[in-house]
Formats: C-alpha cells, sequence, structure tokens
C-alpha cells in the first residue's frame, strides 16, 4: 500500500496543493508553523475521515472559506483508488470512492492504513486515561468496521444521556429515556470492551519482543487492560450506579472510563515484582514504551491487513536519542515513509537514503529532486 498523490484546496493554510510521493522515503522540510504537519493531516484524514488533532471540519477549512477539498490517489496490489473529501463548514463532510460516494464514514476503512507518530505520542503513557484510550481507537477504528460503528453510536449516546441527566430537574419525565438508553449503553459498550480485551492480547504478542529488543534485553513491557466494568457486571453497575449518575450529572460506569497499565520488568526482578510506569516510570521508560506501542501498531496492521501501513512521522526524530533512531529506522524497511522535520541536519541527510524531498514555505511545497 502507498499513497501516489495528494491534492488538497482551501485545506488549513493550503490554497492548492499538489504532491506526488516515492514509494520509500519522503522528507517534508522547513521551519516551524509552514504547513508540514498540515499535509500529514490531511493523509490521516483520508484515511480515517478524522484529524489526528481532534480538530472540526469548519477548524481545517482555509480561513474565510466555507468548504475545502482533499483528494488522495493510493496503489493497493496494482490496483489504483481516488478518496475525494468534500469538508464543509455547515454541515458533514462528502466521501467518495472512485467518485462514488459513501454513506458511511466507515465504508472508508481499509482503504488506506496509516500509521501516524507525533512528539505527543511519546507522552501516551504519562499522560491521562483520555489519551490512551483515544490512541487505541485509533488504531481500532482503522482495523474494525464493527467496532468503529458501535464506538460512534456509543459516544453518541453518552453525550444525549449526559445531557439528559442534566435537563433532570427540570424535565423528570425524561427518567424513562434514561432506562431506554442504558439497554443501548449495553449493547454498544459490550462490543466496545470485548474488541478491546481481544486487541491487548494481540498487542502484548507483539510488543513484547520488540520492547525487549529496544532495551538491550534489560526490561519486559505487558499492557493491562482496566476496564472500568466487566461485561458480567456492566448492567448492574449501570443500574447501582442510577442515582450517582443523576447527582453528578453526567454517566459514570462504562468503556469511556477506561484505561490501560503499562507494567515494566527488568531483568533482575521476579515475576511477581514490576512498576506500572504511567505513575512511577523514568521518562526514559515512558519514551521507550511508547515507541514500542507505535512499532507495535506497524506490526498489528501488517498482521491484520496483510500488507504494509503508511507511516507518518511528524517531527518524531529529533525527539528521540541515537539509540531510539536507530531503531526506528531499522522497523521501516520497506513501508512507504512521509517525515517532517525542521531542517536537514546529519542525522537526517546521512543516516538514510532520501527517495523524494519537499521543502515547505509558508503553505507552498517544492520538490527539490
Amino acid at each position: 500500500m502507498i499513497i501516489k498523490s495528494l491534492e488538497a484546496s482551501d485545506f488549513r493554510n493550503y490554497d492548492n496543493l499538489k504532491i506526488d510521493f516515492s514509494s520509500g522515503t519522503n522528507i517534508l522540510y522547513g521551519d516551524n508553523a509552514q504547513g508540514k504537519t498540515n499535509i500529514l493531516e490531511a493523509i490521516y484524514l483520508s484515511a480515517t475521515t478524522k484529524s489526528h488533532k481532534g480538530s472540526k471540519d469548519k477548524e481545517i477549512i482555509g480561513f474565510g472559506k466555507n468548504e475545502g477539498h482533499i483528494r488522495t490517489i493510493i496503489e493497493r496490489d496494482g490496483a489504483e483508488y481516488r478518496i475525494d473529501m468534500h469538508l464543509r463548514k455547515s454541515k458533514s463532510k462528502g466521501i467518495a470512492i472512485d467518485g462514488q460516494k459513501i454513506k458511511r464514514a466507515s465504508d472508508l476503512v481499509g482503504k488506506l492504513n496509516v500509521v501516524f507518530f507525533s512528539p505527543e505520542d511519546l507522552s501516551i503513557i504519562k499522560n491521562g486515561p483520555a489519551e490512551r484510550r483515544r490512541f487505541m481507537d485509533m488504531e481500532l477504528c482503522q482495523l474494525d468496521q464493527i467496532y468503529l460503528n458501535n464506538l460512534a453510536k456509543y459516544n453518541k449516546l453518552v453525550i444525549e444521556r449526559n445531557k439528559i441527566l442534566k435537563d433532570l430537574y427540570e424535565h423528570p419525565e425524561n427518567s424513562v429515556l434514561i432506562e431506554v438508553q442504558n439497554k443501548q449503553l449495553l449493547e454498544y459498550g459490550s462490543v466496545i470492551i470485548r474488541t478491546r480485551e481481544k486487541f491487548i492480547k494481540e498487542l502484548n504478542e507483539i510488543i513484547g519482543p520488540i520492547h525487549e529488543k529496544l532495551t538491550g534485553g534489560r526490561e519486559k513491557l505487558e499492557i493491562y487492560y482496566e476496564p472500568n466494568t466487566t461485561l458480567e457486571d456492566f448492567e448492574s453497575k449501570l443500574e447501582r450506579a442510577k442515582d450517582k449518575d443523576k447527582f453528578l450529572k453526567q454517566t459514570t460506569v462504562g468503556p469511556h472510563k477506561d484505561d490501560f497499565s503499562f507494567i515494566v520488568k527488568t531483568e533482575n526482578q521476579t515475576s511477581t515484582d514490576g512498576i506500572d510506569i504511567r505513575k512511577f516510570g523514568s521518562q526514559g521508560q515512558q519514551r521507550t514504551a511508547s515507541l514500542s506501542l507505535k512499532l507495535s501498531e506497524i506490526e498489528i496492521v501488517k498482521k491484520s491487513k496483510k500488507e504494509n501501513p503508511v507511516l507518518l512521522l511528524d517531527d518524531v526524530l529529533s525527539e528521540l536519542d541515537s539509540n531510539r533512531q536507530n531503531y526506528l529506522l531499522g522497523a521501516l524497511g520497506n513501508i512507504q515513509t512521509i517525515i517532517t522535520c525542521t531542517g536537514l541536519d546529519e542525522f537526517v541527510n546521512n543516516r538514510f537514503a532520501i527517495d523524494k524531498l519537499f521543502k515547505v514555505t509558508n503553505g507552498t511545497v517544492t520538490s527539490e529532486n
């Protein structure tokens, strides 16, 4: 799988953008705030329909414009596909594949698989539970159409339920709606919990060996799923939380409250030892575990889709020491990679072959080879 070209108009700081990519290593360089990350964001949108930053469509359309467009040409198994995205301020985006409009965002799942790695991802471990859930959801939504559909329905339901809870004092008659919503929460939430359980199991099989190699055999890493509720207790916990939810005016039970722990064991520790590096790990341990997590993401896509994803590295190389840089670059293999950086320093110039080089200056992209 590769991206052959990207076009965008009235998107972020680009009036008109056209880039033809190499199937190998592509470098986008330039000063900060010139638009390098915006190019990666457009690619990520084409793969997932969502901004990796969580931005709304109206926030990514060009300033003073009412709509924007993105067109991505990809190649899979020798065949070309065109993904068109029509961004609109006043209504939901329009999406077409090879000129055919799709009704649901989930119909795009699997057409283009990307792994996005930014400096912010190095803080996944130490940040709050919401960041860790977001990482899992971003990956699972690319791989599993059923998960994507259920997560969207579940999140919408939680928002609606919270609104009813907030207005319950003025509209007590709406209490009956809570009972109806509980059944839907159980239906959608159970799919999310089961899928996350399976994903963490598969992730551990991959991340363990990667982390061990990355640390020279000094550390073993295991991820533990910490569900807010088990499948067996979900219904009873929802029922018991009724009064609490009404008092707090929010939904307190369900997978939107889940978390994941990262347990590291060193070579000198017994099987019963280990520290939760979310709370007690050094910054180096947290960053190494985050890198292991992103490298595992590449392998999961390969295993699930039987093909390589496209790797997007957003100014992340400068955040890693030489050992981690070496490991990351060694993992690239024949994966199409699009890298942003501020300058062509000695590392970028001498450490790997650059197949295509682009300079980005204030919303203008110039090919230099």
